[in-house]
């Protein structure tokens, strides 16, 4: 099944937040002066005006908003009942000075009433820490709108594409098979699938078709092998049809019969291609209109604002995963964003998932680990064995030898170590 590099190379390449602020109510002074020893009353109101910036247990800022303190409804009717007596009291203690025409003198020893007399105010490290903390709190990270930049592309439908990917989302569900599916096949096994793949990536990066083209091949022999028993002699007709459906679906300018039967070596024949593609659209019911992990793969890259790095290292680690059977049970959303986080870890060195790709995912972090650690095993021997299709054609110049990139060991060695001291 393998290909002649001569024969390949001799084909027509086809043509292709805002911040949140802590309201402050200023203290005021109520009423004038009240005999030599009063106190000024402007101290109370504001010791009960600080009660609105505590942080309470249980108060939490909104997801990716900054975070307003403010008073609540209840503490400001009960500051303003206050402000009124004393202000009524205030004006008695005016109206009986008036009357009798002298001011009297006071003790200084004499006690002042314990509502005019404010709290001493206790200031240590603890309130400066409090202070600091709640600073912090309303500083959080936020999601960013990545459509922002896009709103006068109108290719990139900014108005409805947040819908769209919703019906993605719900839509991948029909486009997942069984990932035990080949146990229903006599004559095939997980690695005739795994060797059909592998030589299919290599004949779509020699025709330089659509990244999308690829993608949605896999999917239509996944689909199709899921319902359909075929004999061993005849898989890769099965790859090859599924292809050119592929690219009837995605291409401008598709590959001729005659080139799928030339880079077959002639296994086939023009009426076996043809009857073959009958087959499939039916047994497919001619549903070809299902999200892969390309559809998500270029939304999620936009959430992580990413660059062209970042970009090849993701379809690298994506398009191993197309190689191999067991990550068929994984949905491709979550595929798609476990490959973006797989590949920041492998750049950065460090787990990097923030808020904004959280939101646009719809997976946290923890959610990831799992296939994320798989997809690492995937990078650790992507360029040893038979298997080397995919690695090879990321160690080339166009996709920036991404594939020479270290992987992200780190996320395995977390798991063993955590094995490790739960065993002991």
């Amino acid at each position: 099944m393998e290909i002649s590099m001569e024969k390949i190379q001799s084909l027509t390449k086809p043509t292709n937040t805002h911040q949140g602020e802590r309201d402050v109510i200023g203290a005021k002074k109520i009423g004038g002066e009240i005999g030599n020893n009063r106190r000024a009353l402007s101290v109370i109101n504001q010791n009960l005006d600080n009660r609105g910036g505590v942080k309470r247990p249980g108060d939490h800022p909104q997801f990716c908003v900054a975070s307003k303190r403010t008073l609540s409804q209840k503490l400001a009717a009960e500051i303003d009942n206050k402000k009124q007596c004393f202000q009524e009291e205030a004006k008695k203690t005016n109206e009986l000075d008036e009357g009798f025409g002298v001011w009297e003198e006071q003790d200084e020893n004499q006690p002042v009433p314990m509502f005019l007399e404010p709290s001493d105010p206790m200031v240590d490290e603890g309130d400066h820490d409090m202070e600091e903390v709640e600073m912090e709190d309303s500083f959080e990270e936020s999601v960013i709108d990545i459509d922002v930049c896009d709103e006068g592309n109108h290719l990139a439908v900014v108005e409805y594409v947040q819908d769209l990917y919703a019906n993605y989302r719900r839509m991948e569900n029909f486009s997942l098979v069984s990932s035990d599916y080949m146990t229903q096949q006599c004559d095939l096994n997980e690695k005739m699938r795994a060797i059909l793949i592998d030589w299919l990536i290599e004949v779509h990066h020699k025709f330089d078709l659509q990244p999308e083209t690829l993608f949605l091949t896999v999917n239509l022999i996944d689909r199709f092998l899921a319902k359909q028993s075929v004999i061993r002699k005849n898989l890769q007709l099965v790859g090859l049809v599924a292809m050119l459906l592929a690219c009837k679906y995605e291409e401008v300018s598709v590959p001729i019969i005659d080139d799928l039967i030339f880079i077959s070596d002639k296994a086939y024949s023009r009426s076996q291609i043809l009857e073959m593609e009958k087959l499939m659209l039916n047994t497919l019911e001619f549903n070809m209109s299902l999200p892969t992990p390309y559809v998500f793969m270029k939304r999620f890259l936009k959430a992580a604002q990413s660059e062209s790095k970042l970009d090849q290292l993701s379809f690298f680690l994506v398009e191993l995963c197309l190689v191999e059977y067991e990550m068929l049970k994984f949905p491709p959303s979550l595929l798609a964003a476990a490959s973006v986080y797989t590949a920041q870890c492998s750049l950065y060195g460090l787990k990097l998932w923030s808020k904004t790709c959280e939101w646009h995912t719809n997976y946290s972090e923890d959610q990831l680990l799992e296939c994320s650690r798989m997809i690492v095993g995937y990078h650790q021997k992507a360029g040893v064995g038979r298997l080397t299709g995919v690695y090879r054609k990321y160690n080339t110049t166009k996709f920036g030898y991404a594939a020479k990139c270290e992987p992200a060991k780190f996320l395995i060695e977390e798991t063993n170590m955590f094995l490790e001291n739960n065993n002991s």
